[in-house]
């Protein structure tokens, strides 16, 4: 599994208040591993990391500095899927790296719903991607800048991807997304 680290732009909803010790008694290596099976399970693609650091944090490799602390212990992980983009945010635990055990537990017990052969098509991904659609924009102005980029810009993008002139609903999804952080940045106007 590759990787990359990028600051969380803004915090999904509100933060967690009183969160606790995590019950977790594993090293670093072991939650990586389990995150690398599953998000290999779920065919993973363009897998970011997002932590509340700095962009000096990062390393030029995009991944985080030995030194990096960061300003709470949210995580996100988000990336493109065979079930399409999908993200998943948690700050229950005091620590970061136990929040990032916990997200790959959850996508554990997500694959064991297909595993026991209750689902066949990845429906229990469908609803988490559903639920997200109405809260906060986790996208950084960066990325943004980019999907609209690879269209020739927003109004292209809109054109390329709207369903009702056959383009692909998650595509579009995606593009009113950019379009939307790059207006919170007020780098698009309407």
């Amino acid at each position: 599994m590759t990787y990359t680290v990028r600051p969380i732009d803004e915090w999904p909803g509100p933060q967690t208040r009183g969160r606790r010790r995590s019950p977790f008694r594993a090293s670093w290596g072991s939650t990586a591993s389990l995150l690398r099976r599953e998000l290999d399970a779920l065919q993973a693609r363009n897998t970011v990391l997002m932590i509340a650091v700095e962009e000096s944090d990062i390393r030029l490799d995009g991944l985080l500095r030995a030194n990096a602390r960061p300003r709470h212990p949210g995580v996100v992980v988000a990336f493109d899927s065979r079930y399409g983009p999908l993200k998943y945010a948690t700050d229950t635990f005091s620590d970061w790296q136990d929040n990032v055990r916990a997200i790959a537990l959850g996508l554990e017990a997500l694959r064991k719903v297909d595993r026991y052969g209750i689902t066949k098509r990845g429906e229990q991904y469908t609803g988490w991607k559903q639920l997200e659609s109405g809260n906060g924009v986790v996208m950084s102005a960066e990325k943004a800048r980019e999907i609209l980029a690879g269209y020739g810009g927003w109004g292209d993008a809109l054109k390329a991807t709207h369903p009702d002139h056959g383009g692909d609903p998650e595509r579009f999804q995606r593009v009113q997304q950019a379009r939307a952080v790059l207006a919170a940045h007020e780098e698009l106007t309407a």
